[in-house]
């Protein structure tokens, strides 16, 4: 918007200084043109005179010495002939030129000469002026006068000159002031952006209100009420899942210790309702974990964005990807999965805390892990890309994997593929994994895998070269 807006502002600015440029240049030219004119115009005149008092007496003596002075002092040509076209006197001009001749029978049949073109900068072509010798129909003779155009051009170019440089200074002002105007205007505009993204992602945003026309200034006012109201809302919102959660597990826990007291009391028929309270009491418990995880993601969230407490030293991905693989070799082994770490390739650190992406990567293991099914095989590998900034951590295995509408659905919360009703996850792993690498500006990417099985991809800032670890 912003070169947009220049573009027009300084395409009429520099069409409003070459509207008075332009008619200005050629009246500077005109006005120079018609100086030479008025001057040549007096010095035709005399030599008139004097050729008509030459020719009533007979003695061109006067005329020839006077054309020859004028000739050397100017450096321009005088011709001076009869009524027949003979010349009479020649200074500098002959009668031999055709232009010449053409100009004379014109002057002797009392013709008005050519109007000479306008001057110019790059005028090199001398001007001639023809003027007939008598009064009234008594045409006597003619007198022709070549003026050089070199000193008029010389001014008509320091007098353009003077003018560019005026109208490049001008549109170097407009062009200035274009720009002051589209800062002043489009800055307010680019903190209003910044803002609208800051709170769709649940931050709150707070844009500078002084800035900036009017409408602007009330429009970042109610931007900022607005900021302010959704923010609190995210916030109430994300402390009554916490407090809630954390308030269920007092009763809960008495819940738990209730039931495994009942465990030598109940008989064989009850046996069976006794194992599925069991079972739901377990899956409470695991949602309320998850739900307080999740909170606990989201405040973190809140304050990386907002700036908010210690930056964390960066991690090394293969070090974490070889702890979490033997944490999880147990239980892939117990499902038949195999867990195929590629081999490292050195270190490979990003901008993420340690215990953070152990959690992500936990949670993307375990889905594998308890999803892919018996026989499945789950690749792990790690790559630095130094033209993005980012480093990509891949778990793809190849199990049954997810269809498209499921994947756009995977990281909402409490969503469960088909067939896992009557497991024991929550729907809540994925979504906490996405919060907390969101926070950091980290991503997470969900694809299929061909022919078969899931892809899931950690995408990762590298740490800047030389940081602490």
């Amino acid at each position: 918007m912003r070169r947009r807006l220049l573009i027009v502002l300084v395409a009429f600015a520099l069409a409003a200084v070459a509207g008075f440029a332009a008619p200005l240049l050629a009246s500077t030219a005109g006005q120079r043109t018609q100086e030479l004119l008025i001057g040549r115009s007096a010095d035709l005149d005399r030599f008139a005179e004097l050729a008509q008092v030459a020719v009533e007496s007979g003695d061109v003596s006067a005329l020839a010495a006077d054309a020859e002075r004028y000739s050397e002092l100017y450096r321009e040509g005088v011709v001076v002939t009869d009524r027949q076209g003979l010349p009479l006197v020649q200074a500098g001009l002959s009668t031999a030129n055709p232009r010449v001749r053409d100009l004379v029978a014109g002057a002797v049949r009392n013709q008005p000469g050519p109007r000479p073109a306008t001057i110019l900068p790059w005028s090199k072509e001398p001007i001639l002026f023809a003027r007939p010798v008598g009064t009234g129909t008594r045409v006597s003779g003619a007198v022709v006068l070549r003026a050089s155009v070199d000193a008029a051009a010389r001014d008509v170019t320091l007098r353009w000159v003077s003018i560019v440089a005026g109208a490049l200074l001008a549109g170097l002002a407009f062009v200035l002031l274009a720009m002051v105007l589209a800062r002043w205007v489009l800055r307010p505009l680019h903190a209003l952006e910044r803002g609208v993204h800051t709170v769709a992602e649940g931050h709150r945003a707070q844009v500078p209100a002084g800035a900036g026309p009017q409408e602007l200034r009330a429009l970042a006012t109610s931007f900022n009420r607005m900021s302010d109201a959704v923010v609190a809302a995210a916030e109430q919102q994300r402390r009554l899942i916490a407090d809630t959660s954390h308030q269920l597990r007092n009763p809960l826990a008495a819940l738990r210790l209730r039931v495994d007291s009942l465990a030598g009391h109940v008989d064989e028929p009850g046996n069976r309702a006794y194992q599925a309270t069991v079972t739901e009491v377990e899956r409470l418990e695991s949602l309320l974990d998850g739900l307080l995880a999740l909170a606990v993601a989201e405040s973190a969230g809140t304050s990386v964005a907002a700036g908010i407490g210690d930056q964390d030293a960066p991690a090394d991905v293969p070090t974490v990807i070889a702890e979490r693989v033997d944490a999880w070799s147990t239980a892939a082994e117990r499902a038949e999965v195999g867990l195929a770490p590629e081999p490292g390739t050195g270190a490979l650190p990003v901008n993420f805390p340690e215990s953070d992406l152990s959690q992500v990567l936990d949670v993307v293991l375990g889905n594998a892990i308890g999803y892919a099914g018996r026989g499945a095989r789950v690749r792990i590998s790690c790559t630095a890309r130094s033209d993005t900034g980012m480093a990509a951590l891949v778990v793809a295995d190849d199990g049954p994997g997810l269809t498209e509408p499921q994947l756009a659905r995977a990281t909402e919360r409490f969503w469960r593929g088909p067939g896992t009703e009557h497991s024991r996850g929550t729907g809540l792993g994925l979504a906490i994994a996405q919060r907390q690498l969101a926070a950091r500006g980290a991503r997470l990417v969900l694809e299929r895998t061909r022919p078969h099985g899931l892809t899931v991809s950690i995408e990762l800032p590298l740490a800047p070269s030389g940081a602490p670890r």
